[in-house]
């Protein structure tokens, strides 16, 4: 029995399309499926950043750093099967941020690659607190000043009514006594005058009377 060369051409393709079929899951590479956050994300505040392959990984290495190449990353990566951890350092200013990362895929081949973000902060954590704090120092200033001026003019209306009208009387006493003191002699003064100059006529006419035949 002769094999036709159209059957050992179809039998050859056929053996080298399923050895290619086999072979292609077993030649290709882990890749990044995600990462928290996400490439160009822009978020609020984050505390690690978090990324996951299409298969295990080992041997990570996550570095989180600013433009400047300031790193901001808190220990070393937690490897759980396909997904990496790494947690960042507390309080991290606003700003753009680049997360650098390199693994070992299962078959041995490493990934590497850079996922920048924004950290834009809390949109109520600085402007609103800068904002409503500088007024409150401006609102004490000024009511300090209208507090001490207002009872000023009080205080010198409250004490010249009374002491207007307690010193007015003073001056008229003053003027009803003042003919007495410089005028002249005192009243009492005359009648003792008066009593004393009767009696010197009485003893003169007296004496007058005797002195005749």
């Amino acid at each position: 029995m002769k094999t036709s060369p159209v059957a050992v051409v179809l039998a050859l393709l056929a053996v080298l399309v399923l050895g290619t079929a086999f072979a292609s899951p077993a030649l290709a590479h882990d890749t990044l499926k995600s990462s928290d956050p996400a490439k160009g994300a822009k978020v609020e505040s984050l505390k690690q950043v978090k990324l996951t392959f299409s298969a295990s990984v080992r041997f990570p290495n996550v570095v989180v750093h600013t433009a400047d190449n300031v790193a901001h990353q808190d220990g070393k990566p937690v490897v759980d099967g396909a997904v990496v951890t790494q947690a960042l350092k507390e309080d991290l200013p606003p700003g753009k941020y680049v997360i650098a990362y390199r693994v070992v895929s299962s078959d041995g081949h490493p990934i590497e690659g850079e996922i920048p973000f924004t950290l834009v902060g809390s949109p109520s954590a600085t402007p609103s607190e800068t904002v409503s704090e500088s007024p409150a120092p401006a609102e004490s200033a000024t009511a300090a000043p209208a507090e001490s001026a207002t009872p000023a003019p009080a205080a010198t209306g409250v004490t010249a009514g009374p002491a207007t009208a307690a010193l007015s009387p003073a001056p008229a006493a003053q003027t009803q006594d003042a003919p007495e003191d410089s005028g002249g002699v005192p009243g009492w003064m005359w009648l003792i005058v008066g009593g004393v100059t009767g009696v010197g006529i009485g003893l003169f006419f007296s004496m007058r009377n005797k002195k005749q035949p």
